[in-house]
């Protein structure tokens, strides 16, 4: 090897030791025979196998290497690459440099990492804002869905605030609360017309009855018909009371208050028992001591209602139980009787106004009596239901709710 040869290897190996440190990119001039002409680090040879190897190998035959295959940012792969030198059409040496991808990978995750992290925040940005516009749009909705609950349930003087929301919803609530106020108008026109007829017409039949009186005393005693329009006088007044307790009932309040279930249930049995011994029937009562929220007079009246019903229907000799339960939220009283029941399309009926069975038409009645008292429970959260009894009979059940308003 002559000198000036020494010296051009000698300024190579400079050259690629200093190119080594500032990139970190190992790269050599070999020979065919894999004797390193120059190469850096000092340490660094060919491998017996591998990616580097190949590419050497692949140069030996005068083609460069293929170009690199993509490298992810996740990957940890290096680029290597392997270029011959020719002279007079042979191959005499391979360049070969084998670049770490460490650097460049890490750039590119970090840019990555930046603008993903832009688009997650825009992303949370973006849903924020259509959560709040889709609250701000629904809002009104909801409120207007609340409101048409309560007055569905019989609160008819919930209405819904027209304060926000989009232009065309607070349109719609204020057409809402217009109608609102339109129907609880009729509605109260038509409770106070049924309050004033069933009123003034009291005085009229009072003075028409004491009459069919005074007549009766004219005629022999026992005359069937003036007995028979007599009986239809009293039955007509009862309606024309029960009407207005209806309409008072529809516009009353509920007082509720902690009650005793048990010990109120149990007076009213008390107070029944003499009208069920009167016609035979055994009145049986259950009535542990429960508490619920409920007005004492409704709850009263309601009972009332229920078992007259009872005792009216149930044969000589059969028994009227009511029983006393909390269930839960709940505390119920159940009454069943051992009378005829109703069949399934009466039991889908019975409460309604005016309607009597026609198995039932010539029973004292005007039908209005457990309607009444369904009006009064609603208005306090309590309930009316009625079901069959097995083997035979009619079991209803009235539920107040144990907790208050303000729960």
């Amino acid at each position: 090897m002559t000198s000036s040869t020494s010296l051009i290897i000698s300024g190579s190996s400079r050259e690629l030791a200093s190119y080594y440190e500032v990139y970190g990119i190992r790269a050599g001039v070999f020979y065919r025979t894999d004797t390193p002409m120059a190469h850096a680090p000092r340490d660094w040879y060919l491998p017996e196998t591998g990616e580097v190897r190949d590419a050497f190998e692949e140069a030996l035959l005068s083609r460069r290497s293929h170009d690199p295959k993509q490298v992810w940012p996740w990957q940890r792969n290096r680029l290597v690459v392997a270029s011959p030198v020719i002279r007079d059409g042979d191959v005499v040496a391979v360049v070969v440099t084998d670049s770490p991808t460490g650097a460049m990978r890490s750039r590119i995750l970090h840019g990555w990492l930046i603008v993903g992290a832009g688009e997650i925040a825009a992303m949370l940005l973006a849903i924020g804002a259509a959560l709040r516009l889709t609250g701000w749009v629904l809002k009104p909705v909801r409120v207007l869905d609340a409101t048409t609950h309560d007055i569905a349930t019989g609160r008819l003087k919930s209405r819904v605030a027209v304060a926000s929301g989009p232009p065309e919803l607070r349109r719609l609530a204020r057409s809402f609360n217009e109608m609102a106020g339109n129907v609880e108008d009729v509605l109260e026109q038509q409770r106070a017309f049924v309050a004033d007829a069933s009123h003034q017409l009291r005085n009229p039949l009072a003075a028409l009855l004491l009459r069919i009186e005074l007549l009766a005393y004219e005629l022999p005693e026992g005359n069937e018909e003036i007995a028979s329009v007599q009986s239809e006088g009293k039955r007509l007044a009862q309606v024309l009371d029960d009407l207005l307790d209806l309409a008072l009932a529809e516009h009353t309040e509920a007082d509720l208050r902690v009650t005793d279930i048990g010990a109120l249930t149990a007076e009213r049995v008390a107070a029944w028992a003499p009208t069920a011994e009167a016609k035979g029937v055994r009145l049986v009562g259950d009535c542990p001591a429960t508490t619920a929220w409920a007005d004492p007079v409704t709850l009263s009246s309601a009972l009332d209602a229920v078992i007259d019903n009872a005792v009216k229907f149930t044969p000589e000799g059969e028994s009227v139980e009511v029983t006393v339960a909390s269930n839960g939220d709940a505390s119920t009283i159940v009454v069943t009787d051992n009378g005829p029941g109703l069949t399934d399309e009466e039991l889908a009926r019975v409460g309604d106004r005016f309607w009597r069975s026609g198995r039932h038409q010539n029973i004292k009645g005007s039908g209005l009596g457990l309607s009444i008292s369904r009006t009064l429970l609603a208005a306090g959260g309590g309930s009316l239901s009625y079901d069959h009894h097995e083997p035979s009979g009619l079991k209803v059940t009235v539920s107040v709710p144990r907790t208050g308003p303000t729960a």
